[in-house]
């Protein structure tokens, strides 16, 4: 019983590492594997969970920043982040979509979904569209972040 547990809260913090910016499933994935679980379980987990926030991103991060940016000590916090994020994005601001799914799909830091949720809000790129690129990109990330994790395994 307790092995079923342990098995459990890996799954979970799978899950939740892949969904906390900058970890994303570039690091749930790893970290699963090193927990034992096979690579193409906790790259379904780590897909899984790296998509939980997107939404909520693409739903609710515009109308929030424009209540953000309301108020002085916040501003500059949203300021930072979309020069950040739009200066990162250049080629997703270019391609729209397609410009999104490669920017997710490149496995590298600060190139997830959450900056490129936060660049598709910005660039009024529409839900469905935003949501179908980052999840494609997310998708090749992992498959990639995958393979690597499996020949490190069987090294």
């Amino acid at each position: 019983m307790e092995q079923i547990l342990t098995y459990i809260s890996n799954e979970i913090m799978v899950l939740l590492v892949a969904a906390m910016p900058l970890m994303e499933l570039r690091g749930a994935i790893p970290i699963g594997v090193s927990l034992g679980i096979t690579p193409l379980h906790a790259t379904i987990l780590g897909l899984f969970g790296s998509m939980i926030p997107v939404p909520f991103l693409l739903l609710l991060l515009k109308p929030i920043f424009i209540k953000m940016k309301k108020h002085p000590y916040w501003r500059k916090l949203v300021d930072w982040i979309t020069k950040r994020t739009l200066r990162k994005t250049e080629k997703v601001h270019k391609y729209k979509s397609l410009g999104l799914l490669l920017f997710v799909a490149v496995p590298l830091p600060t190139t997830g979904v959450w900056t490129g949720a936060i660049a598709a809000s910005l660039l009024n790129i529409p839900f469905k569209q935003a949501f179908t690129a980052i999840f494609m990109g997310n998708t090749i990330a992992a498959l990639i972040i995958m393979t690597i994790s499996h020949v490190a395994v069987n090294l």
